[in-house]
């Protein structure tokens, strides 16, 4: 998959995230405000897969609707159940090429934090890879962080997108396009409090790409006009 066709913001939910009672309403937000340039990605440490299966099908539907792509976190089989676009694997997850294989008409992303994950994720014919942690983040509290060097390094080494995470505000991005990110991931930093502040998040995410885009003299076909 090339850039130009990968979503340039991944909103990646927490367990947090999951419990609020907005939830829904936020990802519909957020998938209406970017259109095709934004990815929901489900991910949970604690919910049941039939609780997870009720939210994917609340907001599979939205993916005809606005354009936005829905995308699984480690289970293969609920992506393809729902009819989700994608699944993102983890270093606990199956590999790339089996997932592939399992379920050829899902887009796989891998996650990665070492530059050999990233190599072998391109190997297995993952679409993208999520490089991270970048900055500290209170997801991974008291594990250091690896830096934009490690997204400069991953970018080096791979032709596939990257998509960079962890504790990037949309004062970052511009120094995360520089360095060859793709697009961005985030978690607080975009679903924000209510869908209000999901929605007006999203906008300052996406600008920020675009910005960083015009330093960089690059004019994707899908950014904002």
């Amino acid at each position: 998959m090339s850039s130009d066709n990968l979503p340039v913001l991944h909103a990646v939910t927490s367990d947090d995230v999951l419990a609020r009672g907005d939830m829904v309403a936020s990802a519909i937000a957020i998938m209406q405000t970017g259109g095709p340039r934004v990815a929901v990605h489900l991910r949970s440490a604690t919910l049941t897969v039939r609780a997870m299966t009720r939210l994917a099908q609340f907001l599979a539907p939205e993916q005809a609707a606005t354009g936005a792509r829905l995308v699984i976190n480690d289970r293969v089989d609920l992506a393809m159940a729902v009819g989700a676009w994608g699944v993102q694997l983890t270093t606990r997850s199956i590999r790339a090429g089996d997932a592939r294989r399992i379920a050829p008409a899902l887009v796989v992303g891998a996650s990665v934090h070492a530059v050999t994950d990233a190599v072998i994720a391109t190997r297995e014919g993952a679409a993208w890879v999520v490089a991270g942690h970048v900055y500290e983040t209170p997801s991974h509290e008291g594990a250091a962080s690896r830096g934009e060097a490690f997204v400069r390094e991953v970018c080096a080494k791979v032709a596939l997108p990257v998509i960079a995470i962890g504790g990037i505000t949309p004062e970052r991005v511009g120094d995360l396009v520089a360095a060859g990110a793709s697009g961005i991931a985030a978690i607080r930093g975009v679903w924000g409090h209510d869908a209000r502040a999901a929605l007006a998040a999203t906008s300052d995410y996406l600008s920020a790409y675009d910005a960083a885009l015009d330093r960089r003299g690059d004019d994707r076909p899908d950014r904002q006009r």
